[in-house]
């Protein structure tokens, strides 16, 4: 089997089949969800896996920027994924909690830059748009409609993950239009 950026081939004359493995990121200075999902032509997109990397509010800002460098970092080695995925920062009320959620942001984004993947940004009503079909979604129906494109038998736990894996399957809908 050989590998060509991101399709791979088996056999000789086997056809090429395009496999791109696409990280969805919901960035926190406190809880950052992450999603990998695998989008093969022709198949169903499935969970490869999902989670949450957690830091302590009782540690210094850096030092959880820096933990959340470090997870992502791990996640790229892990997986190497074509595209990683970072929701865009929420234009809310609170400024100081957005300029938190930037610093995280920084930290994903220098991680994706670092390994050479390409970055794509949404905004949370894009993601929600395109998971959801509605761009006013709550979390439980995110999860909830993650949980039913992905056929699995619970929703990703907790919501933070949910909100990865729904970056990931936004950029699997919105990905091709944005070329």
């Amino acid at each position: 089997m050989t590998a060509e950026a991101g399709r791979k081939v088996h056999g000789e004359g086997a056809r090429r089949v395009s496999r791109e493995l696409i990280l969805g990121i919901d960035p926190g200075t406190a809880v950052t969800g992450y999603g990998v999902v695998a989008k093969e032509s022709g198949k169903p997109v499935v969970l490869v896996e999902c989670g949450v990397v957690r830091t302590s509010a009782d540690v210094a800002l850096a030092l959880r920027i820096r933990e959340i460098y470090e997870e992502v970092t791990g996640l790229i080695s892990r997986h190497a994924p074509d595209v990683v995925v970072v929701e865009d920062v929420f234009h809310g009320k609170n400024a100081q909690s957005a300029l938190k959620l930037g610093h995280a942001r920084g930290a994903i984004l220098l991680a994706a830059a670092l390994g050479d993947i390409p970055i794509a940004e949404y905004s949370p009503r894009e993601i929600k748009k395109a998971v959801v079909g509605n761009g006013n979604a709550t979390k439980d129906q995110v999860s909830f409609m993650v949980q039913q494109q992905l056929r699995l038998k619970t929703p990703p736990s907790p919501a933070d993950a949910a909100d990865g894996v729904a970056a990931a399957l936004c950029h699997c809908v919105m990905g091709a239009l944005r070329v």
